[in-house]
């Protein structure tokens, strides 16, 4: 009997590869799958706000883009790596180094041949994809219909086209220089390039294809030489950008010359491909770039060291001119109505007569102090909030336009109590109403003046059967809510705390609108569970058939995904529109690439006290303009996108790119139009400009003698200081006929790298911010800007300086250490600047509050000032009365509410004075504060009630014991 020797199949090898190919096709199917659940689910959020196309566009052009990358890197490479090694010499002697090299090789050459190609071909689509927006922007172009002053091209060149130019110019070189590399290592290894023996030897054919591709790489350095020209008028040269003398006469002269020299260097490539000699391109190549750094470095050294520094201010005026023309338009500054002003500093009886309007809507609440006061006054439950900085409008009531301080009570489910998912997703699902309080006056308590208030919401603004309060889509809105019921089933959504006849359940509500994708089927849920990554979305009985989710529910996220070419406004702000509560939102089309324009870095141009900008993702920009103004329904979460400014290039590309997302200004109805204002960030980028840029000449801004500078807000941490805001207020300029919904800012010498000298008004701009309230049509002054420029033999204090007059005063420092005796804190409200009365009225609002417990600021105070004389009284009538020799003239919008009066004393005694009335009253205060105390830690708020106006009414007679009210001359 004999044993088989036969070998056992391999069968473990064989299990392997079976389970390592099931695992990566598994693999591969689960990341295919969750990318496609992405798309998808982009796709349904976009297809429900009927901005489908914004994605769609998006998705085509990348994949044209990708496509177009992906061959253009791989097709060429696989075509040099074919004719590299299709033309190797066939008997050639080897080294023995290659040898091995080839043993190595030689196995893997077909999955390198096509490998490679591949490879540098996905990145290559990768980074083309990415590129989309400058290839549509370039194909769509729009002409701005001015050239730019030095090669008489359209500024749209600039914008458009060159931005495309230069990455197709990249692209192709960078294809170019890996065809060179791979080219050369392919001939190297089998042969037809053989170094040895001290000389280096090249087979026809391998000469043919370098010299070729050399040649080529040479002409579109050449092409790209010959654009750099252009990018000389968007880059930075001395103090401007744009080419200045420097430029015109040495680089760009200069880059003439290397672009011919570079054009012939390829030619002579081209020749040796012909008769084979390669001294006459090597030297060339030399020669070119010994040229690079005569012309482009040596020779434009020596004219700006030797011509232009010593001669600067006259050869340069020209170029300066060029960069205050382009600057000044490129930012929409170039029509301000500049005013010479002769500032009164003088205060006499009756001198604000004329100013009655103006001071009678000086906001006296700040939107910046006054949040815990709408917190506490309007939150109703814990799980509601309002922002940390309210928002600036204007109403019409009983036909006058009044200021007011507005916010949107939001949801906050992180403070519901039982955090479960069906609460915060089911449940607790919006806010209610908005709230609005008259920003020029208060109550005798020191509280604001509510517009609109409440839950249900009542009041000025609405009429309660017209009135949709529900707010689905806000600032603080939950990530997502599920919303949506079949009719007839019982609504489990809290629409708010008090029950429909003033009883203590809740009521609830049922989401009636289309605000999100509809997610009643198991795909759709399986889709949204792994979005969010939530079984429960899956599993929970209450995703029903008419169920839908809500989410990228801010008004920001929003308008950015529709509208993805805009950078936004920091700002966004509720109104009350036609029945809704919407957010206006400010969009602004934006370029790095305007000729001769100086740049400006958005984040820290509209950084301040109020605002610390995150960043923008386009940061550095020299052209702006408040192109769309976007609207988002706080109920349903539609967005309404409108050509603002229609006349603009960029956005015209961008309507070529998006036809159907942009609804004309015809389109804005009345009620929208009379809330829609000048946008904040805007006018920040305005006035950082116009800091430099307020002079018309090129020999002052070549002096630079009268550059001004935003001042620091008093109020910021004087170890950290921040700008100083602008101000919404209605007032009259001089000038203007009437009183105008407005914002401000003013201007003091700059610092020049230290602190300033002279902290004095040398600057005052105002924006004619109303839009008015015709429908379809922007009133005729909207966005005016008028510059009062001070007058420089008359010295205004600036905001530093008014400040310090306020703390340093001796009187009004006593009467302020009374305000926080015990646990008060006394917080200075915006301190406001008009130009009333010829000069400068500063006005400050100030407030007290608790420094521990519940905190509601209670304007006690207003502080004022005119010229070098202050006041301070309980309201803004008696202070401007004090401050103008008893009458101003005008009555401030607080005139009417009439102070908290001094107690009366008990009938049969004698009232106290001197200091024993101070020690009585100061007993009174403090046994006040006890019983506050004591009050509140007990949750008795009708005692607190009841001790907070007893600790006002000693604080009053402490005040006026102490002269309060008096006028102070610095």
């Amino acid at each position: 009997m004999t044993t088989s020797s036969e070998p056992r199949p391999a069968a473990p090898r064989t299990t392997r590869r079976i389970v390592l190919s099931t695992v990566v096709i598994l693999a591969v199917l689960i990341a295919v799958f969750f990318v496609f659940s992405s798309m998808y689910t982009d796709f349904l959020w976009y297809d429900q706000l009927k901005f489908a196309e914004v994605l769609t566009t998006r998705w085509i052009a990348t994949a044209v883009m990708f496509a177009v990358g992906f061959l253009g890197m791989a097709v060429p490479m696989f075509i040099t790596i074919q004719l590299a090694y299709r033309m190797r010499p066939v008997y050639v002697r080897l080294s023995s180094q290659l040898d091995r090299y080839q043993e190595v090789v030689e196995p893997l050459r077909r999955l390198a041949m096509w490998g490679m190609p591949v490879f540098f071909g996905l990145f290559a689509g990768f980074a083309a994809g990415g590129q989309w927006q400058t290839v549509w922007m370039w194909a769509n172009s729009t002409p701005f219909g001015s050239t730019d002053p030095q090669f008489q091209m359209d500024k749209g060149f600039y914008v458009f086209d060159l931005p495309f130019y230069e990455a197709l110019l990249g692209f192709i070189s960078a294809v170019l220089i890996l065809c060179l590399i791979v080219t050369a290592v392919v001939l190297y290894l089998y042969g037809s390039v053989r170094i040895g023996q001290g000389e280096l030897r090249i087979s026809k054919a391998a000469r043919v294809q370098l010299a070729v591709i050399a040649g080529v790489y040479l002409a579109v350095q050449a092409i790209s030489l010959w654009l750099d020209r252009y990018k000389t008028l968007i880059t930075p040269e001395d103090r401007i950008t744009g080419a200045a003398f420097t430029g015109v006469n040495a680089v760009i002269p200069g880059l003439s010359i290397l672009a011919i020299v570079a054009a012939l260097v390829a030619v002579l490539f081209f020749v040796t491909a012909i008769i084979g000699r390669w001294r006459f391109p090597l030297a060339a190549t030399a020669l070119l770039i010994v040229a690079a750094l005569v012309l482009g470095i040596g020779y434009p050294w020596a004219v700006n060291t030797f011509q232009v520094k010593p001669n600067q201010n006259q050869l340069q005026a020209q170029y300066y001119e060029r960069n205050i023309k382009a600057t000044k338009a490129a930012y929409g500054i170039d029509n301000v109505e500049t005013t010479p002003f002769k500032a009164q500093t003088t205060a006499q009886a009756g001198q604000l007569r004329s100013d009655a309007d103006t001071t009678a809507s000086i906001r006296i609440m700040d939107p910046n102090v006054i949040p815990p006061t709408f917190q506490q006054l309007e939150q109703y439950r814990s799980y509601y909030k309002f922002p940390e900085k309210l928002d600036v409008d204007r109403y019409t009531i009983d036909g006058k336009t009044q200021d007011a301080v507005v916010a949107v009570r939001e949801i906050d489910t992180s403070r519901t109590g039982s955090q479960t998912w069906n609460n915060n997703t089911l449940v607790y699902t919006h806010g209610y109403g908005l709230v609005a309080a008259a920003g020029n006056q208060r109550t005798d308590d020191g509280e604001p003046v509510f517009l609109e208030r409440g839950i249900p919401t009542s009041g000025a603004l609405t009429n309660a059967d017209k009135f949709e309060p529900r707010v689905y889509f806000g600032e603080s809105s939950p990530q997502y809510s599920i919303v949506g019921a079949p009719k007839g089933t019982a609504p489990v959504e809290i629409d708010y705390p008090r029950g429909k006849d003033s009883s203590d359940s809740q009521t609830k509500t049922t989401f009636t609108g289309d605000g999100g994708p509809r997610i009643g089927n198991l795909f759709t849920k399986m889709l949204y569970a792994l979005k969010f990554q939530s079984e429960q979305i899956l599993f929970s009985e209450s995703v029903n058939a008419d169920s839908q989710i809500l989410y990228d529910r801010d008004p920001a996220t929003r308008v950015a995904k529709a509208a993805p070419y805009l950078t936004l406004d920091s700002d966004p702000y509720p109104s009350i529109v036609d029945g809704r509560i919407v957010w206006i939102v400010d969009g602004y089309t934006t370029s790095s690439s305007y000729p001769y324009s100086s740049t400006v870095n958005l984040t820290k141009a509209i950084s301040d006290s109020v605002n610390t900008a995150p960043g923008f993702v386009t940061d550095d920009v020299n052209y702006i303009r408040n192109s769309v103004k976007a609207t988002v329904d706080a109920y349903d979460g539609k967005v309404t996108l409108y050509a603002w400014d229609p006349a603009d290039p960029v956005l015209k590309t961008w309507q070529k790119i998006y036809p159907s997302t942009l609804k004309p200004i015809s389109d804005m109805s009345a009620q929208l139009m009379s809330h829609v204002r000048y946008p904040t960030d805007l006018f920040k980028v305005q006035r950082a400009m116009l800091g430099t840029y307020h002079v018309n000449d090129s020999a002052s801004f070549a002096r630079q003698d009268n550059q001004w500078e935003t001042p620091n807000d008093p109020q910021s941490d004087a170890s950290n200081p921040e700008l100083q805001p602008p101000y919404y207020l209605s007032m009259k300029m001089p000038g203007q006929s009437a009183a105008q919904f407005s914002m401000f800012t003013t201007f003091i010498p700059a610092s020049q790298g230290g602190p300033s000298s002279r902290n004095v008004l040398l600057g005052y701009l105002a924006v004619d911010a109303d839009a008015g309230a015709t429908a379809g049509k922007k009133a005729a002054g909207y966005g005016k800007l008028r510059m009062l420029e001070i007058d420089a033999d008359t010295s205004v204090p600036g905001p530093g300086q008014v400040n310090n007059s306020f703390v340093s005063d001796p009187t009004v420092s006593q009467q302020l250490n009374v305000l926080k005796i015990g646990q008060s804190q006394v917080l200075h409200g915006n301190l406001l600047t008009l130009p009333v009365g010829g000069g400068f009225l500063y006005v400050q609002p100030v407030f007290v509050q608790s420094t521990s417990g519940t905190k509601v600021p209670k304007l006690q105070k207003i502080l004022v000032a005119f010229g070098d004389k202050i006041a301070f009284a309980d309201t803004l009538t008696e202070a401007l009365d004090q401050l103008f020799g008893g009458n101003s003239g005008a009555t401030g919008g607080d005139g009417n509410i009439t102070p908290t009066p001094t107690p009366t004393p008990t009938p049969g005694t004698t009232p106290p004075t001197g200091n024993a009335a101070i020690q009585a009253a100061l007993q009174q205060a403090k046994d006040a504060m006890l019983a506050r105390d004591t009050a509140l830690k007990a949750g008795d708020l009708a005692g607190f009630a009841a001790a907070d106006k007893q600790l006002t009414d000693a604080v009053n007679t402490l005040i006026q014991l102490e002269g309060a009210g008096s006028t102070t001359t610095k």
